[in-house]
């Protein structure tokens, strides 16, 4: 970043994207704690069903409501984990133009199926939990830990996506037979509909246009709702961290979605390099192996021992170039280098640790 550029705590969201295992929920939570030391009003959001970021803050569990964590910090830290069905019910009872309405979206079969297993509802339903914590404005910071890469461009895209449904051709067609000014398309509908009923049931599709009839009317607020996402995540106070570690797989996805955002116009704001091998001093593998040939005949233990040093630098200068070209990609944003650790990291201390790298971008 440059020198007029905010800082990641001074940001209002931070999305914290990468492939699987590379410590995306750890980094989340560490910068969120870190605002929280900062004085700033935090909230972490995890979509990760596993309890990694409950046990690393010492909760019990987390829920799809913000959860304080208590601690000795002059801010405050809260986090959550998404639950993809109770966000879709909330949003339709808000959308909804009378209760009556929402519960007969909420009651249909084809929305209970749906709402937690339709492609794609997972990661719009995190957008949807992101700005709504963003406009309640009780938080400073929103830190998000997303999906795994491939799928974190899913999360990215959902809004779109979101839109392009609400204007198929498909939705609209099944939309027309509740709107009575439009009673000769809706013969042409009905005709359509007890095709498609031949090949999926008719079951199936009485639930269908049900769905979408009781859906009436809803369709221009999730369509408005879809636009204010996609102008929040490209405002100038959200930052998007993609973190991976010196493996050439998790490399390799983290230059794949560098692209895919470079391609949407979309920076990263830092590259947090995760459990990287220690140097064991500035000199290179070469230097400590030539050392060790040098005291072979005088001092062989001694000599020995820079063949080990020799072996742990060539592990870390391995990675380092592992990661060049990513670095390289993300430029001018600064590279966090976050060491392995003594312990794993799995409670406050663990990410206090963790956050004393991260704080330096």
């Amino acid at each position: 970043m440059s020198a007029s550029s905010p800082s990641l705590l001074e940001r209002s969201i931070v999305l914290c994207c990468g492939s699987g295992g590379v410590g995306k929920t750890t980094t989340a939570a560490a910068l969120a704690l870190e605002a929280a030391k900062a004085g700033r009003r935090a909230c972490v959001v995890t979509i990760d069903p596993a309890k990694r970021l409950a046990d690393a803050l010492g909760l019990e569990e987390l829920t799809n409501a913000p959860r304080r964590v208590e601690g000795d910090w002059p801010g405050e830290l809260w986090a959550l984990m998404l639950d993809t069905k109770t966000t879709f019910d909330e949003l339709v009872v808000r959308y909804s133009d009378d209760p009556e309405q929402g519960r007969r979206i909420l009651d249909n079969r084809l929305y209970r199926n749906i709402s937690g297993a339709l492609s794609g509802t997972q990661e719009y339903m995190a957008m949807e939990k992101l700005y709504e914590l963003h406009e309640q404005g009780h938080f400073d910071i929103v830190v998000v830990d997303t999906p795994p890469t491939r799928n974190a461009l899913d999360f990215l895209d959902a809004p779109r996506r979101l839109t392009r449904f609400l204007d198929n051709r498909v939705f609209r067609l099944l939309m027309t037979p509740t709107r009575a000014y439009l009673r000769a398309v809706s013969v042409a509908t009905q005709a359509f509909l007890r095709t498609v009923s031949k090949v999926v049931g008719g079951e199936v599709v009485a639930d269908a246009v049900a769905f979408f009839q009781a859906f009436e009317g809803m369709e221009e607020g999730f369509r408005q709702r879809a636009q204010r996402v996609l102008e929040l995540l490209s405002d100038p106070a959200t930052a998007f961290v993609l973190v991976a570690s010196p493996r050439r797989d998790a490399v390799d996805e983290a230059l794949f979605f560098a692209n895919r955002l470079h391609e949407s116009g979309i920076a990263v704001t830092a590259l947090v390099v995760n459990r990287l091998f220690p140097r064991f001093g500035e000199g290179t593998a070469a230097e400590a192996r030539s050392r060790a040939a040098s005291l072979a005949e005088s001092s062989p233990a001694l000599a020995g021992l820079y063949t080990n040093l020799a072996d742990f630098r060539e592990v870390a200068e391995r990675e380092e170039r592992h990661y060049a070209a990513l670095a390289s990609k993300v430029a001018p944003a600064p590279v966090v280098r976050v060491p392995f650790l003594a312990a794993d990291v799995h409670d406050v201390a663990g990410l206090e640790q963790v956050g004393a790298y991260l704080v330096r971008a």
